[in-house]
This record gives C-alpha cells, sequence and structure tokens, in this order.
C-alpha cells in the first residue's frame, strides 16, 4: 500500500491554514481587550458609559467591520460556544462576585435577596411563559412548543449580574447592590435550574405531582450547590492552614486557592448542580476563612488576581455578544419579515418588564413589613432603581437561547431563528438602554447616596479600595460587641424583626468558638520564612 504525499501536505496546510485562523482570532480579541481597557480609563469618569456598554459597542464595530471585509458573509471570528462562556468565562466573574462581596451587607439582606432571587425568578418565570404561551400563539413565528413557550420564560427571566457589577457602585449604594446583584446572582442560579428542569421534563402531561418535582427538584439543587460551596472553601482553608504552603512557596498559596475555587465550578457541573451558586458560595467562604490563612503577599496576590481574571472574562464576554448581534446567518432567516421581528422583541422587552415589576414592588412590600428599622426598609424610589437596573439581560440569556434553539450555534428553522435573533435585540437594547440610563436615574431617584453608608462594611472589597493595612483584624466587629447582652426571640415573628445585627453576633458567637480554630480565618497568624517561631499547629 503506497502512501499519498499528496494527501499528507493538503491536511498539514489545512491544519496550518486553521491554526493561522485561530492566532489572527487571538490577536484580534486581545487587541480590543485592550483598546477596551484603555477607552473605558478615558471614559471613566463619565456617567453614562461604563466598561460592558463600552465592549458591547467596540464589539458591533468589529462586526460591521468584519462584515465589510468578508462581503456581507461573516460578522464574527469565533464560533458561539456555551462551553466557552459556562465552564471558562463565568467561572471567575462569579467567583470574584463571591469574593469581593461585603458579607455584612449581603448577608444582613439575605432573606430579602432570596426572597427576590428564587420566589422572584419564579414569579418572573411564570409571567413571561404565560404571556409568550397567550400572545406568539396567535402569531405566525414558526411550530414553537410548549417546552419552547417555558424555556422562553427561562432564558428572558435571567438577569445580567455582570452588566449590575459595572453600573452599580458597591460604596456608594451598598443596599442597592447587595439587593440587586445578590438577586442577580441566585437568579441566574434559579433560571439555569429552571431550563434544565423544562428540559428534562416530560411536559406533554403537566399535572400537580409534576409541578411538585419541578419545586423539590429546585430545593434539591440549590441545598446541594451551596452545600458543595460552603464545603470547597472550608476544605481549601483546611488545607492551607494546616500545611502552610506559605513557609516554602506563596506560588502555591494562590495556586491552590484558584484551583480549589474552579474545582468546586467543575464539580457542580459534574454532578448536575447550579455551578454558579456553589462557585458563588465557595467564593464568600474563601474569603472568609482561606484568605486570612495565606500569607500577607498572596493576600494581595489573590485579591488582585481574582478582580482582574474576572475584569478581563466581563469584557471578552460583550465583546463577543456586540460581534455576534450582526451573525448574518441568523438574521437572513428572517429577512422576509422583518416587522415580525421587530415585533416579536418588542414583545418580549415588554414581557421582561412586566414579569420584574410582577415580583419586585410586591414583594418589596412584604420584605418591609419585617423590617423595623427604616434605613433597612427598601423605599418606593429604590424598587423603581431595583426594579430598572435588574431589566438588563446579558450573556446567560444569549447562552440559554443558543441551547434551546440552535445546533452548535447554527439553525435553519425560522421560528428558532427569529427567537435567536430577538433573544439578541433585547439584550443589545437593555444593555444599552436600560445600562447607560441606570447611573443618572440612581442619581435622580437617590441624590443623597451618603445617607446609605451606614450600611457599608468596612472590610476592603475591590482592588480600588484594598490597601495593605486593611488586612488588620479592626475592619469586623470587635470582641467586645460579641459580649454585649442580645434579646433572645421568643417567637418566628419575633425572629423575623429581630435586628439583622442580633443573628450576626450569634453567628460571630459560633465562627469564634467553633470555626476558627479548625479553619483559621481573621487573627489566624500564617507562618512566615524567616519568622522567630514556627506556629504550634504545624506538629
Amino acid at each position: 500500500m503506497g502512501f499519498d504525499f499528496g494527501i499528507l501536505l493538503a491536511s498539514l496546510n489545512k491544519l496550518s491554514t486553521s491554526d493561522h485562523q485561530s492566532v489572527v482570532s487571538i490577536n484580534l480579541f486581545v487587541a480590543l481587550i485592550c483598546a477596551c481597557i484603555v477607552i473605558g480609563h478615558l471614559l471613566e469618569e463619565n456617567r453614562w458609559m461604563n466598561e460592558s456598554i463600552t465592549a458591547l459597542v467596540i464589539g458591533l464595530c468589529t462586526g460591521v467591520v468584519i462584515l465589510l471585509i468578508s462581503g456581507g458573509k461573516n460578522s464574527h471570528i469565533l464560533v458561539f460556544s456555551e462551553d466557552l462562556f459556562f465552564i471558562y468565562l463565568l467561572p471567575p466573574i462569579i467567583f470574584n462576585a463571591g469574593f469581593q462581596v461585603k458579607k455584612k451587607s449581603f448577608f444582613r439582606n439575605f432573606s430579602t435577596i432570596m426572597l427576590f432571587g428564587a420566589v422572584g425568578t419564579l414569579i418572573s418565570f411564570i409571567t413571561i411563559s404565560l404571556g409568550a404561551i397567550g400572545i406568539f400563539r396567535k402569531m405566525n413565528i414558526g411550530s414553537l412548543e410548549i417546552g419552547d413557550y417555558l424555556a422562553i420564560g427561562a432564558i428572558f427571566s435571567a438577569t445580567d449580574s455582570v452588566c449590575t457589577l459595572q453600573v452599580l457602585s458597591q460604596d456608594e449604594t451598598p443596599l442597592l447592590y447587595s439587593l440587586v446583584f445578590g438577586e442577580g446572582v441566585v437568579n441566574d442560579a434559579t433560571s439555569v435550574v429552571l431550563f434544565n428542569a423544562v428540559q428534562n421534563f416530560d411536559l406533554s402531561h403537566i399535572n400537580t405531582t409534576k409541578a411538585l418535582q419541578l419545586v423539590g427538584n429546585f430545593l434539591y439543587l440549590f441545598a446541594s450547590s451551596t452545600i458543595l460551596g460552603v464545603a470547597a472553601g472550608l476544605l481549601s482553608a483546611y488545607i492551607i492552614k494546616k500545611l502552610y504552603f506559605g513557609r516554602h512557596s506563596t506560588d502555591r498559596e494562590v495556586a491552590i486557592m484558584i484551583l480549589m475555587a474552579y474545582l468546586s465550578y467543575m464539580l457542580a457541573e459534574l454532578f448536575g448542580l447550579s455551578a454558579i451558586l456553589t462557585v458563588f458560595f465557595s467564593g464568600i467562604v474563601m474569603s472568609h476563612y482561606t484568605w486570612h490563612n495565606v500569607t500577607e503577599s498572596s493576600r494581595v496576590t489573590t485579591k488582585h488576581a481574582f478582580a482582574t481574571l474576572s475584569f478581563i472574562a466581563e469584557i471578552f464576554i460583550f465583546l463577543y455578544v456586540g460581534m455576534d448581534a450582526l451573525d448574518i446567518e441568523k438574521w437572513r432567516s428572517v429577512s422576509d419579515s422583518p416587522e415580525l421581528s421587530v415585533q416579536v422583541s418588542s414583545i418580549l422587552l415588554g414581557l421582561v418588564m412586566v414579569g420584574r415589576a410582577a415580583f419586585v414592588f410586591p414583594l418589596s412590600f412584604l420584605s418591609n413589613l419585617v423590617k423595623k428599622s427604616s434605613e433597612e426598609k427598601i423605599s418606593f424610589n429604590k424598587q423603581i432603581t431595583i426594579w430598572w437596573a435588574g431589566l438588563m439581560r446579558g450573556a446567560v440569556s444569549v447562552a440559554l437561547a443558543y441551547n434551546q434553539f440552535t445546533r452548535g450555534g447554527h439553525t435553519q428553522l425560522r421560528g428558532n431563528a427569529i427567537m435567536i435573533t430577538s433573544t439578541i435585540t433585547v439584550v443589545l437594547f437593555s444593555t444599552m438602554v436600560f445600562g447607560l440610563m441606570t447611573k443618572p436615574i440612581i442619581r435622580l431617584l437617590l441624590p443623597s447616596p451618603k445617607n446609605l453608608t451606614r450600611m457599608i462594611s468596612s472590610e476592603p472589597t475591590t482592588p480600588k479600595s484594598f490597601i495593605v493595612p486593611l488586612l488588620d483584624s479592626n475592619t469586623q466587629d470587635s470582641d467586645a460587641d460579641l459580649g454585649q447582652s442580645v434579646p433572645r426571640p421568643h417567637s418566628l415573628r419575633m425572629l423575623l424583626t429581630t435586628p439583622s445585627h442580633t443573628v450576626h453576633r450569634y453567628w460571630r458567637r459560633f465562627d469564634n468558638a467553633f470555626m476558627r480554630p479548625v479553619f483559621g480565618g481573621r487573627g489566624f497568624v500564617p507562618f512566615v520564612p524567616g519568622s522567630p517561631t514556627e506556629p504550634s499547629g504545624l506538629n
């Protein structure tokens, strides 16, 4: 049997061409990310723009250029991949959010966050699904089944927590930030769980039993995902506390923190859990225990490393969404009826607004009933701001839409193409319009954000506010505070209406007595090479 060198050379040439295209794509994306950083820096003081919108605009402009160069055949240089988004880009963003979040403010509003994130998302899902069924069935948009309509409800219930990080300030509006962003993380996880449940359940015969199974499945996924994230964070804290990697190399400390965080996300994916919730709570636990067990130089390194990875991933996502918005293949499928595509996009945008209003205002009213302090209550102006800031839809919605309505990023069915283009239109419009208007609306409705600073914890959160002296232990409640007498709640209502700092003090007592002796945390002094004594726990 002869060997055909011609076939080998052709294969090598094809491989070389493919590699060259990949190198060109990577070069272009890196250059665009650098451009976004530079332009974002120049627009730092602009009250309208932020990095997300800047990246989106640059992505759109780049897509137009590529479209013109390719003669109208292509608008992007990478094919959308759910794996790229969910496995590589989303983990650092969500983990850093948990790692940097101000825990006092977050857990002080935990009940409201869970009310908005879980119950609110379910209300929004039902509202959007019923609206889509009632309206789209009367329109000629293709053959959509009941599962597609429910998937639409899950897709457009997912808020854009990434863009929320850009338009809200944790220092200026801590209450709004903790509520909107905390709700956004739980909302994304809930939406993904609902989406997977819709795909996995037999929807041809819906009854009470299946509805209860769906609810039970959600509760199981939520609880197990949270437990896995907490366990991963505690395991990393225990390992670093007992082995003292810093005595030989601080690089090992940083590496084990990054890898354990990513491992928690991938384990959740492996077990079919909500990886978003897992890595978020893993970040919270690591910032509370693990981060204090490493050397001082490793603390500075990890704080900035996580923030940098998250920042680059955010820009990458919005760049790609901007490019993919001009994908000519999808728009060609709906070119014969552009009015229908505009109508569908407008209806979906309206359903998003109605669905969010259906839970923000009623649930805010319920939340205010059990809060005594006027500072902790959600005023009507804050409710409007929360409603508006949560209207943005982002990459999670795009990823879920691609999963439901395409195969390998491509579709030829008219109905599916209409839903893809409509999703992209809603994402672009909501990010550009709602995102641009969020900061001015906050300044208009909440002109004195300094009044909210009482909610701010003094712990370091972002790289901009991070300086080494803040590593001291004076940023948490003092031990003297723990010794103050705290009224014990005698009923459920009294427990709900008891000031949240009371629960925090109970937790601090438990934490100091049982958790920190095992897992370390604030006050733990890691071994530093050259120090006169070695920690006693090493033996």
